[in-house]
């Protein structure tokens, strides 16, 4: 994303997410401040996303969507990325820092298959 008003936003959710985890005073406003953003730049995938992204969190008070998993190459790989991702996709403040932090570049086609994602989970939530 170019604006810079929405990395600032970005960031700030971000490093709140660091200090107080998933506080959803502040949270769900900065999420609708960054969600006016996409729906400037034209994204629908993105103003979805966070849609249901703050509306999941008001409902539930945390964010219970995991991390999408990568899909190893090798063998080995796949038992060392399966004990990483046991130990962080459960985790709702590094999953809801990944789903903010895609917002960042929405030129990625990493970070739109990973959006894809998350607006499926959420939706199947």
């Amino acid at each position: 994303m170019e604006n810079k008003q929405a990395i600032t936003v970005i960031d700030r959710i971000l490093k709140n997410l660091d200090a107080t985890g998933i506080n959803t005073d502040t949270l769900i406003d900065d999420i609708k401040t960054l969600r006016t953003y996409t729906i400037e730049v034209e994204n629908p995938l993105a103003v979805k996303v966070l849609r249901y992204t703050y509306e999941h969190i008001e409902n539930n008070d945390s964010f219970l969507i995991p991390i999408p998993e990568d899909t190893p190459i090798e063998d080995e790989a796949l038992e060392a990325d399966t004990e990483y991702f046991i130990e962080t996709e459960l985790n709702p403040i590094e999953s809801l820092k990944y789903v903010i932090s895609l917002i960042r570049n929405l030129d990625n086609a990493s970070n739109i298959s990973d959006l894809k994602y998350y607006k499926k989970a959420l939706v199947d939530f």
